[in-house]
């Protein structure tokens, strides 16, 4: 992400045709630091990026390198900034505020979608998935940091045995068992065409199109990964 970012940066200042020095005066910085930015070597606070984005005329997710639509913005200048006020738990991480809101969005559509199927057995068994895997990362977060871990009732070792994830795989085939279910009953399927979500879910879809398409292709990288290396033994 940081090299994204920095990358662009140092490219809509050459596109715009100004100094480096130019550009650090008109965005309020130091040319040192605006040098540290566009080479990676410090990530700049989220209130920087909101300028940015307003002096290169780009959304706040082509500028971090999360999107090719200079237009399109999945998070606002308000929510960065909102994001950067004093006792915010985002406070100061880019990464942080823009993976909550698009995971944060992607799963408002998931959950609207299933709303509309209406198999609370579906909704319940979705809930349960994604409830695990924040568990697991929270209690992992939890234990690295040192705390007690007695504020959980479910024992340590448990944990670490992976029951979380045991339960997550649970409640995938409780989920795929439930969808299938209503297919075989010629349930009427809500309409999942990218127009139909646009339309639907305005501003949010994009989030859950970011994420179907970063993990589609990091899922890809790993497949062919895994391929290549088996070809090459």
């Amino acid at each position: 992400m940081a090299s994204e970012f920095s990358r662009t940066l140092s490219l809509l200042r050459a596109e715009r045709g100004v100094s480096q020095r130019t550009a650090a005066k008109d965005l309020g910085i130091s040319q040192a630091l605006l040098s540290h930015y566009e080479n990676g070597i410090r990530e700049p606070g989220l209130p920087f990026v909101v300028r940015a984005c307003d002096y290169y005329n780009v959304s706040a997710d082509f500028i971090l390198g999360r999107t090719l639509s200079r237009e399109g913005s999945m998070l606002t200048s308000e929510e960065i900034l909102n994001a950067a006020e004093p006792g915010n738990i985002l406070q100061g991480s880019i990464m942080a505020t823009l993976q909550s809101k698009l995971l944060a969005g992607a799963v408002g559509v998931l959950f609207g979608l299933l709303g509309k199927l209406g198999d609370k057995t579906a909704i319940n068994a979705a809930a349960a998935y994604i409830s695990d895997g924040v568990y697991q990362l929270y209690r992992h977060l939890y234990r690295s940091a040192g705390a007690n871990e007695s504020y959980f009732s479910l024992d340590p070792s448990a944990c670490t045995m992976g029951l979380a994830g045991a339960d997550m795989k649970l409640a995938e085939a409780a989920y795929v068992r439930a969808l299938r279910a209503q297919s075989s009953q010629k349930a009427e399927f809500p309409d999942l065409s990218p127009q139909a979500l646009k339309d639907a879910y305005p501003g949010r879809c994009q989030s859950l199109t970011q994420i179907l398409s970063t993990t589609d292709a990091r899922l890809n990288g790993l497949l062919d990964s895994n391929v290549n290396g088996g070809t090459s033994k």
